[in-house]
């Protein structure tokens, strides 16, 4: 079972990015994100679970695809005129991996305050809630707070850090 602690000591409120994902919004920590581009063509990588869409080639340098949904044990994402691709730095257990998310639209920028978060659910979630940091209350809505470290296996963060990813053509 997973500690909650959605801010360090210091802090009363942190800002995410929310995105959707179907009917449901979701939210990382705009640490994490480094950037949001256009959704573009993927090289397919063999052998990675499938989840991992495939690579892009940013500015030289490779990057894996994940589609969350399939990570998560639904259907793949929609892709849509809104659909684009989040560049999130992960780190996990003392490895660091540039790695993008397929959303099928970016909403905004929210600050949340420490107060207006509830710890994951045990029950009724289709998402373990080792990848949830919380959820974040916005008026009537609930927004699901991934903690983007987790949501990817200790074991593909140590592949996707060796650079076993094929170099693109």
């Amino acid at each position: 079972m997973s500690s909650f602690n959605p801010a360090t000591a210091t802090d009363t409120s942190q800002q995410y990015l929310t995105f959707s994902l179907g009917d449901e919004i979701f939210a990382v920590g705009t640490r994490d994100v480094r950037e949001i581009i256009e959704y573009g063509r993927l090289t397919p990588v063999p052998l990675m679970p499938p989840s991992i869409l495939g690579v892009i080639n940013l500015r030289g340098g490779v990057v894996p695809i994940m589609d969350l949904r399939q990570r998560f044990g639904q259907d793949a994402t929609q892709i849509g005129r809104r659909s684009c691709i989040v560049i999130l730095e992960v780190q996990r257990d003392g490895l660091q991996q540039v790695i993008g998310i397929v959303v099928e639209a970016v909403n905004a920028v929210l600050e949340i305050p420490v107060q207006d978060i509830e710890p994951p659910p045990s029950l009724g979630s289709h998402i373990p809630t080792d990848f949830l940091i919380g959820m974040g209350k916005l008026d009537t809505r609930l927004v699901v707070l991934l903690d983007i470290g987790r949501v990817l296996s200790l074991d593909d963060l140590r592949r996707l850090a060796a650079n076993q990813l094929p170099e693109q053509a």
